[in-house]
């Protein structure tokens, strides 16, 4: 027993009481808590920034990680693209050839200062997008089917670079960012409640994908969109009675078809299919 303001309470009672009250969850599963740290967007913005301190460091990280469905590394350790048969004394690399976790690790990497037509604001632009909707999408979602969300939706978008162009070499978080906005888009159907645009923002990616094809992966970043659409409408509609399990059922399933793309394009790009 202990004191309280009036009378005594039995302290084992309370304790059975609190763990008989239900979490408050949201719509979609998220444990409600105030003022809670989106700690997922924070490590996947310091793990971004930390690779490319890497890069800055040594840049030939990016032959090393970047998303390459096939290529050749030559006798003097020179990374080439090329999708024709293997050279004598050169030895081939790739997704193509075993190296899947390019398919991830690609995502996390972005152009140099002195490199492309956007230099420092790829990764800033990327980042502020990550942290403007991840911190939403992770108070609606919790920190396990957000990390889900994003990291199937820049397995996508690399997936389908893998599928029609595995002869470029492609970086950045921009197919996970265009899965975030899909499923941003889809949330706030589920809310009817959109603080952020996300209808206006989905308008100006799509435009942006088209007029930035030339010099922008924009299988990339329909990848992602794609990816991060079907997941996003697993996890804004199932059912509220078997919640759990239509969301993971829906995010297993994109996961099994993007696995199933990207070994039917190895068997074809190696002669075993």
């Amino acid at each position: 027993m202990r004191e309280a303001p009036v009378g005594h309470q039995c302290v084992e009672c309370v304790r059975e009481g609190q763990k008989s009250v239900r979490q408050a969850r949201t719509v979609f599963g998220a444990r409600v808590t105030t003022n809670a740290t989106p700690v997922v967007t924070y490590v996947l913005i310091a793990l971004n920034v930390l690779l490319y301190a890497g890069e800055l460091a040594r840049p030939g990280l990016v032959d090393l990680l970047g998303n390459l469905g096939q290529g050749l590394v030559g006798p003097d350790g020179t990374h080439y693209l090329y999708d024709g048969g293997p050279l004598p004394g050169y030895e081939a690399v790739g997704v193509a050839h075993g190296e899947w976790y390019r398919l991830i690790t690609s995502a996390f990497l972005h152009l140099l200062p002195t490199q492309g037509y956007f230099g420092l604001a790829h990764i800033a632009l990327n980042l502020y997008c990550l942290w403007t909707l991840g911190r939403v999408a992770e108070e609606q979602l919790g920190k396990s089917r957000f990390l889900a969300l994003y990291l199937l939706s820049a397995l996508g978008g690399s997936v389908l670079v893998y599928l029609l162009a595995p002869d470029r070499s492609t970086i950045g978080a921009s197919g996970a960012i265009f899965g975030l906005a899909a499923a941003h888009y889809l949330l706030t159907r589920r809310l009817h409640h959109d603080p952020l645009g996300g209808g206006r923002l989905i308008a100006f990616l799509l435009i942006w994908m088209v007029i930035s094809a030339g010099i922008t992966s924009w299988q990339g970043h329909l990848g992602g969109l794609l990816a991060g659409g079907a997941v996003g409408l697993a996890l804004a509609f199932a059912p509220r009675r078997r919640r759990t399990a239509v969301q993971a059922a829906g995010a297993a399933a994109v996961l099994l078809v993007l696995v199933a793309l990207v070994v039917l394009r190895t068997a074809q790009l190696t002669g075993g299919g």
